[in-house]
């Protein structure tokens, strides 16, 4: 086509794994994760996401507390809470206002960059609840989902 130019579309690797949860499927770029999300996708198989395959097997397997993976943070206060966020250990939960003095922003600035966080599970969102309640969580299953990640660390019992 001279004289034209080509939309170029770049694609990303992604690589699927089984899960208690269904398959899920991670995507890296440049080096970093950019994704996890539920359902199967791709199966290419990279250095960095056969790391993070094996460390969420390792995770539901039950002999991984910490994930050791570069994720790809976003801009602004949605990174620096998905820092806080992987700052959380295992088993412990924060609540969003926690989170929002620590790092010195509104609570529902917080609770929508842990809504719209791209990595769950490895950024885990999971452990950040509401003041009175556990909050919401936008993996399929929801709440009950969220609950079920809790139980597997062993944090149901800041439940009740």
């Amino acid at each position: 086509m001279p004289g034209r130019l080509r939309a170029q579309h770049r694609v990303m690797p992604e690589m699927t794994l089984p899960s208690p949860y269904g398959p899920l499927t991670l995507r890296e770029e440049d080096g970093r994760i950019t994704a996890l999300v539920w359902g199967a996708g791709g199966r290419d198989e990279t250095p960095l996401l056969a790391a993070a395959v094996r460390q969420l097997g390792a995770y539901f397997a039950g002999s991984l507390r910490a994930f050791d993976l570069p994720v790809a943070l976003r801009p602004g206060l949605p990174g620096e809470v998905m820092l806080a966020m992987m700052a959380i250990p295992f088993g412990e939960t924060r609540t969003y206002g926690d989170l929002a003095r620590a790092l010195g922003a509104p609570p529902q600035a917080v609770g929508q960059a842990c809504g719209a966080n791209p990595v769950p599970i490895i950024v885990p969102c999971h452990r950040v609840l509401g003041a009175r309640g556990l909050g919401g969580f936008s993996a399929p299953g929801g709440v009950e989902t969220k609950v079920a990640l809790l139980r597997h660390e062993g944090a149901a019992a800041l439940l009740l």
